[in-house]
């Protein structure tokens, strides 16, 4: 299962349906409520556009429109690879396709010169903060978002190791 880069003129309503999908159980969960709530296909065909949209396809789909699997969305800032919109199917779940994708966020950013991996997730998903962090992830920060005087993200970042294994630095 090789990750599949997607661009703006692919079929977004799978990688769409997905995500909904997997992040279903954040609703009423979280405050603010996820900026899925506001994405469509159309705005998932201009991060691709600005971004890179990757997805692991179904084995067993047709190739030609591929149903994802996992997904994630990379975003190259100046001193790290931002990773964001990280989904797996539920039936797909414990299969290691989000370490997948993780393995190919790390490819990304050693090709890109970056040093370091990035995510935020919200303060109450505990869970997610668990497992990023048994995946060598450090919370590196807090963030509120725009109208808030509480945290409401928490970030997290792991060293892009060299192509030896060797981390890069702090």
């Amino acid at each position: 299962m090789t990750p599949l880069r997607l661009f703006p003129g692919d079929d977004m309503g799978p990688v769409h349906a997905l995500l909904t999908a997997a992040f279903a159980y954040m609703e009423g969960r979280i405050d603010p409520p996820s900026s899925l709530s506001r994405m469509t296909p159309d705005t998932l065909s201009e991060e691709a556009a600005r971004k890179e949209l990757w997805v692991i396809p179904d084995p067993a789909a047709p190739h030609a429109s591929p149903t994802p699997q996992a997904c994630v969305i990379l975003t190259p800032q100046p001193d790290h690879l931002y990773f964001g919109k990280l989904a797996v199917a539920e039936q797909a779940r414990g299969k290691g396709l989000a370490r997948q994708l993780i393995e190919l966020a790390e490819t990304r950013a050693r090709t890109l010169g970056l040093p370091r991996l990035r995510l935020q997730t919200r303060v109450e998903l505990v869970e997610n903060h668990a497992t990023f962090t048994r995946m060598g992830f450090v919370q590196t920060g807090l963030t509120a978002h725009e109208g808030y005087d509480r945290p409401t993200s928490l970030t997290f970042d792991r060293m892009v190791p060299d192509q030896g294994g060797i981390s890069s630095g702090a």
